[in-house]
């Protein structure tokens, strides 16, 4: 899709281009002509949108020009794209705007595209600014998403000022000297530079005048920075004194204002402070922090957070749109879509548009891992966007402009929103971005109704908890529950393996049982939340890993919260994280809300591709613990097959012979060449050998003469050092097993017949799960699992489309790997009855498919199953294998989805296991 976007745009038919491929309207302007210098320059309307215009000029002026041309256009077109073009390059022309004081300034910003050139920010561009095609948008929504697109200027603003936070921490922790509790200097440094960043923000956003701060840094405090400590100090606590109190002041602390809400109520003795510090400070200061997005207070705490600390936190920051694929579906788009509707009703408008107003004002958010508060900062900045486009709605429909808010307030405020964060650095952050969400919210307020509220002395603040964790806490304290609260965030990714032993015991009391199996550590928020709704009915979403929905910890998870009634509203299926700060941690995600009714409205579920960029949405009858639309059944672990007749799929063997037992090429020669070691020597299989077509043997000395020991010295002194190496073993296992040194340790898989070896890890990427078949005399490693397979039907049954949509929707998964299970993925198969004619059919296709690769006999299995690599031979002989084993499980059509693969597959489990019911999860609860 971006591909031919780019190509129509280089084509130059951009009419085309906005009316067909991006859902722009048709041009509502004739052509404007501007003369310069003697000649015409022609500006042709080719879309428009609710009042937003595109213009090309079928040339490429010089800038000046260009500028000139577009303030002529500006006198038509307040919002409007013109585009400058000739054969080989196209400028795209968007003006940004900057409130100063009482005036605004605009700059003309340029995106060049060279013709040719792959160029993916452009491709990005073109994407945001492409409409939905069945849905008409309101005006802002289509500015918000041009905005998006074209105004680098407030991204790179946001990045900078990242950069610089990251300086100001570093500089200021060289000032302490090395005797100072690092715990006192990093909340110390905390607190400053909270402080600082207020400070910045009230210089660009007239809560006292313009540039004061800076301009007291600049002109009153020594170059060397010897005194901006002092200096700092002295106008903190000037900052938290309430005029009546204020004594004899500095002059240079005129124009400041009295701010309260605790942000400066601590007092702090700064050290004697350097020129470097100093010159941070300044050069943060020049930055126009009105403009930065409220993601940077994430991103900045990220930067200057080590990565070991960020590691044991389990802490990963989420973007302004991951954000929003939580809070929109959750409770802000049925909201908006309330709005909307309301503005149907005609003579009933105005009074529901109040109660729609009251029904915000009855909102009450938390999140429980706030961070550095970016869900609560998007969450009131969202909310008061809605209250703002229904004030100006209520002030078109009665005439009644700035009263309404003098008169009745704002309903949409700070003390209705809460946070729950157990380190304090970031605490202080969110509740200085919110006292700054807060200011640039009434700017716009400003803007639009022509009054806002004087915000200082501050007297509403959100409520952030600090130093505290939210799996220790009772939430009901912080924010007493509600039918119209709502939780929501992104809580903290340790999986089983990661969690250290105090986490491990405050998920064990969250969820008050003692068996947690391998429930990822950000469940907790989940057995919280079920605990913190009880009696009351609300909303709660969390951006999790995609663990949450894989292999065995999902009916652990998620029988508890059907049990209590509440059912999935949306979910996200998996997606790769992405946060503004630099360093993304590589995690792939999923997000799920949750509500117990959903008012008649239908689940939604979100599709999204490798990139990470939303896909398609779809409504669905109801979402399953899988994320699937499909029978809410749970996969649990079962010892044998579900199905009568399947094999079981058992662990291959396991040496624990410190490589005495393996022998490897540079040593196979020499193995070979011993008459009597020759006769043990087994091809042995493990996963890489399966895959990547290595190669290793192995000395299988199940039926050794043990005269054959003193007959071969290369026998002998393997033997030997395996005795030596299991009886060194702090494991009593591995000692009893010293007394047969001669075996394996583990040899579950024992096979007298043609059998299959399943590495037990694949790619996520390949199209089908790649195994082999083998005859008797392989031995296969504890790197797979192997079933016996004499007419090949296993074989084509793992390798079909069928078993791997299977695999990948209830196995579990290595990073993002699939991971095979014999006891959930094989054992739960639901393999349908084959009468002998579907039965031939499919071993017949699995034939097919090994005599493919068998063509190709210079490439391994990894080489022929990438998907952009896989032999046109192979490709056929896997469609008609997935012919086969679709027909047999009944899925619809000839080539059927994902999706209708998961249905059939889930509807023939149900059939099998019987409906949903409550697992238990085989824990005992824990005793008080």
């Amino acid at each position: 899709m971006t591909s031919t976007l780019i190509e129509q745009a280089e084509r130059r038919d951009y009419q085309k281009l906005f009316l067909l491929d991006l859902n722009w309207s048709r041009p509502d302007h004739p052509p404007v002509t501007y003369e310069h210098e003697g000649r015409p320059v022609t500006a042709t309307n080719v879309s428009s949108y609710k009042g937003l215009r595109v213009w090309v000029v079928n040339e490429k002026p010089d800038s000046k020009l260009e500028a000139a041309l577009d303030q002529q256009l500006a006198k038509t077109s307040t919002d409007r794209i013109v585009i400058f073009h000739d054969d080989s390059e196209q400028v795209w022309r968007w003006p940004v705007r900057r409130a100063v004081g009482n005036t605004t300034t605009t700059r003309l910003s340029r995106h060049k595209h060279r013709n040719g050139d792959p160029d993916p920010r452009f491709a990005a561009k073109l994407d945001v600014i492409r409409l939905p095609f069945d849905v008409r948008l309101d005006s802002n929504e289509v500015l918000s998403r041009v905005r998006q697109a074209f105004d680098v200027e407030a991204q790179n603003e946001t990045k900078y000022a990242s950069k610089l936070m990251a300086r100001l921490y570093a500089a200021m922790e060289k000032a302490y000297p090395a005797t100072k509790n690092p715990k006192v200097r990093d909340h110390e440094i905390s607190v400053t530079l909270a402080r600082i960043l207020f400070l910045m923000f009230g210089d660009d956003t007239d809560m006292w005048p313009e540039g004061l701060f800076q301009n007291f840094i600049l002109y009153h405090t020594a170059a060397d920075g010897s005194d901006i400590g002092a200096k700092l100090t002295e106008l903190f606590a000037y900052l938290d004194t309430p005029p009546k109190e204020r004594g004899n002041i500095s002059p240079e602390l005129n124009g400041f204002r009295y701010v309260n809400g605790g942000i400066f109520n601590e007092r702090l003795t700064l050290p004697t402070m350097n020129a470097e510090f100093r010159a941070a400070v300044l050069d943060a200061c020049d930055r126009d922090w009105k403009t930065i997005s409220p993601a940077i207070f994430g991103s900045m705490f990220q930067s200057v957070r080590d990565a070991q600390t960020r590691r044991e936190l389990g802490e990963h920051y989420t973007s302004e749109e991951n954000i929003l694929k939580t809070l929109n579906p959750l409770f802000l788009d049925e909201l908006r879509a309330e709005f909307d509707h309301i503005k149907t009703l005609g003579k009933y408008e105005a009074d529901r548009l109040r109660k729609l107003r009251d029904k915000l004002g009855r909102i009450r958010f938390m999140d429980p891992a706030c961070g550095c508060g970016n869900f609560i900062i998007v969450a009131y900045r969202e909310l008061r966007d809605l209250e703002l486009a229904i004030m100006e709605r209520l002030q078109e429909i009665t005439g009644d402009p700035a009263m309404l808010l003098a008169n009745y307030g704002l309903k949409v405020t700070l003390d209705h929103f809460y946070g729950i964060e157990i380190d304090e650095w970031p605490a202080r952050i969110a509740e200085t971005a919110m006292f700054l969400i807060d200011r640039q919210c009434d700017l716009k307020l400003t803007e639009r109704l022509g009054w806002a509220p004087d915000r200082l002395p501050i007297h509403e603040q959100a409520t952030i908890m600090s130093n505290v964790s939210a799996l220790k806490l009772d939430w009901a304290q912080v924010c007493p529950p509600t039918e119209d609260t709502i939780v929501a965030g992104n809580p903290p990714f340790l999986g089983h393996a990661t969690r250290s032993d105090a986490q491990a015991e405050e998920l064990r009391d969250a969820w008050g049982k003692d068996d947690i199996s391998r429930l990822d550590y950000v469940t907790g928020w989940h057995a919280k939340s079920l605990h913190y709704f009880q009696n009351t009915a609300g909303k709660f979403a969390f951006v999790t890993t995609n663990s949450i929905t894989q292999g065995d910890p999902v009916p652990h998870l998620f029988a508890p919260i059907f049990d209590a009634g509440w059912r999935i509203k949306f979910a996200h299926r998996t997606f790769p994280w992405t946060s503004e700060a630099a360093g993304k941690a590589a995690v792939h995600c999923v997000i799920v809300g949750f509500a117990k009714t959903l008012d008649g409205a239908k689940p939604r579920l979100f599709d999204h591709p490798a990139t990470g960029q939303q896909g398609a949405e779809r409504q669905v009858a109801t979402i399953n613990a899988y994320l699937v639309d499909g029978p809410n059944v749970f996969v649990t672990k079962r010892p044998q097959p579900l199905v009568p007749g399947l094999p079981e799929a058992t662990f291959g063997n396991m040496p624990r012979d410190d490589g005495n037992l393996i022998v490897l090429p540079a040593h196979y020669d020499e193995v070979f060449h011993d008459p009597i070691a020759r006769r043990y020597l087994r091809p042995f299989l493990g996963a890489e050998e399966v895959l990547h077509g290595k190669q290793r043997w192995c000395l299988w000395l199940t039926a050794l003469d043990p005269a054959d020991l003193h007959r071969s010295a290369i026998l002998r002194e393997r033997v030997d050092a395996v005795r030596r190496f299991r009886l060194k073993s702090t494991a009593a296992s591995t000692r009893q097993m010293a007394q047969t040194p001669h075996l394996f340790g583990q040899r579950p898989a024992l096979h007298t017949e043609p059998y299959l070896v399943i590495p037990r890890v694949s790619s996520e990427l390949r199209d089908y799960y790649p195994v082999r078949r083998v005859t008797p005399d392989v031995i296969a490693s504890d790197a797979t699992f192997t079933a016996n397979d004499s007419t090949g039907l296993l074989f084509a049954v793992i390798s079909s489309a069928m078993f791997m949509a299977w695999q990948a929707t209830v196995g579990g998964r290595l990073e993002s790997r699939l991971r095979f299970s014999n006891t959930i993925v094989w054992n739960n198969l639901p393999l349908p009855d084959l009468d002998d004619d579907a039965r031939q059919n499919i071993i017949a296709a699995g034939r097919s498919v090994e005599e493919a690769r068998d063509r190709h006999p210079q490439r391994t299995l990894a080489d022929l199953y990438r998907p952009e690599a896989m032999p046109a031979d192979l490709k056929d002989a896997h469609r008609i294998l997935d012919a086969a084993v679709d027909k047999a499980f009944g899925a619809r059509g000839t080539t059927p989805t994902l999706d209708e693969r998961q249905r059939v597959l889930f509807q023939r489990y149900e059939h099998l296991t019987g409906p949903l019911t409550t697992t238990g999860t085989a824990s005992q609860r824990r005793r008080s």
